[in-house]
């Protein structure tokens, strides 16, 4: 797969996003959209911040790209993720008409651009192209560290309670 020197910028900057919801002990996926070769949104995951499971990176980042174009439409818009969007979020992006969506890591538990199921095949009002792999090595590094982190400290807990309970 060829990588694009705006590709590569692009992801990296939703990259740093992710790592930004990892500190905050958010699942770390992070999201740019970008209009005119210009990044107008950057969002990452906030579902345990704002105790909310629609919280997504993909999701926040429509909505403020919505808020900042005042319109629903994003058709002239990119949207860059660190990972294929979920079944909700590809459905937020057909909705939004978004014009393209990259991504790193592949999902095969709920991906939604061809992992567990392609929203193209669903023969909605609206069809996304898509690029998916990009960057996919470190996305995938940091999803894995994050919950190799999660298992440990769960590891940990258990431990502990065991410890408590004797």
């Amino acid at each position: 797969m060829r990588l694009f020197p705006a590709d590569k910028f692009y992801m990296q900057t939703a990259i740093a996003q992710a790592r930004l919801a990892y500190q905050e002990d958010e699942a770390p996926v992070g999201a740019v959209v970008v209009l005119k070769d210009k990044i107008i949104v950057k969002a990452y995951n906030q579902v345990e911040r704002l105790s909310d499971p629609t919280a997504h990176a993909e999701i926040l980042a429509v909505t403020g790209a919505a808020a900042f174009l005042r319109s629903k439409w994003l058709q002239d818009c990119v949207l860059y993720v660190t990972v294929e969007p979920c079944s909700m979020c590809a459905g937020a992006l057909v909705l939004a008409r978004i014009g393209r969506v990259v991504f790193g890591a592949v999902d095969p538990k709920t991906g939604a651009f061809g992992s567990k199921m392609n929203i193209n095949d669903l023969k909605l009002n609206h069809k996304i192209k898509y690029k998916g792999g990009i960057m996919a090595d470190e996305c995938s590094q940091l999803m894995s560290d994050f919950f190799r982190k999660k298992r440990e400290e769960k590891k940990t807990q258990t431990t502990a309670i065991r410890r408590t309970v004797n």
